[in-house]
């Protein structure tokens, strides 16, 4: 077997930074890696809102494309931006040890507050930040801040905003957690599927010894479990772009407990629900939290956001890639 693993990425800081961190645990059994940076569709577009662009897959096509062709053997995803479906000559062989998965806030102003009584003005690309901010603080302005973490950081250092809305793992990985002035809560912040992991994707046809060595060096069981479930759950609503879904899958003394929901573009409407079940039946237990999603929707909105669901399957747009 060639011991040469070469490693799909994005071109993005934080992207090598996360394709670096698998090759270093790939590296510490014993094999060689190299890392291939590839342009998406996503990243060229950066002047675009991700609904706007459409299609299947805007940061993850090209990596697909990539190992279709074979000149890469694993790609490496920020987990929270795969789709809710793949095509099934591609798989995920490992999710790497999650990251705390909040959203924060970020300002380079140490004394920024959520004052109410203020205008604050957030930044974010997210179709779920915005939905929250307009359900739980309806009086702050919104702006929309595309880019990578650099030029949303150089944006709010322009004063675009006051403070940007961010996923903490990013903030850490890049280290700006110097810069982190609130940590939002998941009970009301649910952060997205995936939120803090990292996914390596293979064809299914990869050296099956090679496969399992990646797994072995990468995957972390626990998060692989909370996961399933998350993807599960989103998959079976078909969530895209239109509708913003969120999920938090957690373990604790050998129970899986998943909580998600949808909210309404503007805020005004969010369904939240639990689950709870067995650890090794985590796509059931995601599949059966999106059915209770469904059935709280009150009738009027049910078939609307089914028809959102139904909208977006055909269209396959990703869902809330940040």
């Amino acid at each position: 077997m060639n011991k040469l693993i070469r490693i799909g990425t994005r071109g993005s800081q934080l992207a090598i930074w996360q394709a670096n961190w698998v090759a270093e645990q790939i590296e510490k059994i014993g094999l060689q890696t190299q890392i291939i940076t590839i342009e998406t569709t996503g990243d060229k577009n950066l002047s675009r809102t991700i609904a706007k662009i459409g299609g299947k897959g805007v940061f993850t096509d090209e990596l697909e494309n990539q190992l279709r062709q074979k000149t890469i053997d694993i790609a490496v995803h920020s987990a929270k931006d795969l789709p809710s479906d793949m095509d099934e000559d591609l798989e995920l062989i490992a999710f790497s040890k999650r990251e705390m998965v909040n959203d924060v806030l970020v300002s380079y102003n140490k004394y920024f507050s959520l004052d109410v009584s203020q205008r604050v003005v957030l930044g974010t690309s997210s179709t779920r930040r915005v939905a929250m901010i307009k359900h739980y603080m309806p009086k702050t302005k919104i702006v929309d801040m595309r880019g990578n973490l650099q030029t949303r950081m150089r944006k709010l250092e322009d004063g675009l905003c006051d403070a940007l809305v961010l996923a903490y793992a990013g903030v850490l990985r890049m280290g700006y957690e110097k810069h982190i002035v609130k940590q939002l809560s998941t009970d009301t912040f649910t952060p997205a599927v995936g939120q803090g992991a990292l996914a390596v994707q293979c064809i299914k046809k990869l050296n099956p010894t090679l496969r399992k060595y990646v797994r072995t060096a990468v995957n972390d069981p626990d998060t692989e479990i909370r996961l399933l479930a998350e993807r599960a759950f989103l998959h079976t609503l078909e969530g895209g772009c239109s509708v913003p879904i969120f999920a938090l899958a957690e373990i604790e003394e050998e129970q899986l407990t998943i909580r998600g929901g949808v909210i309404s573009l503007n805020g005004k409407k969010i369904i939240r629900e639990e689950a709870v079940g067995n650890i090794r039946k985590p796509t059931i237990l995601g599949k059966e939290l999106a059915q209770q999603v469904l059935e709280a929707c009150p009738t009027s909105l049910r078939s609307r956001w089914r028809g959102y669901f139904e909208r977006n399957k055909r269209k396959k747009i990703d869902f809330n890639p940040q």
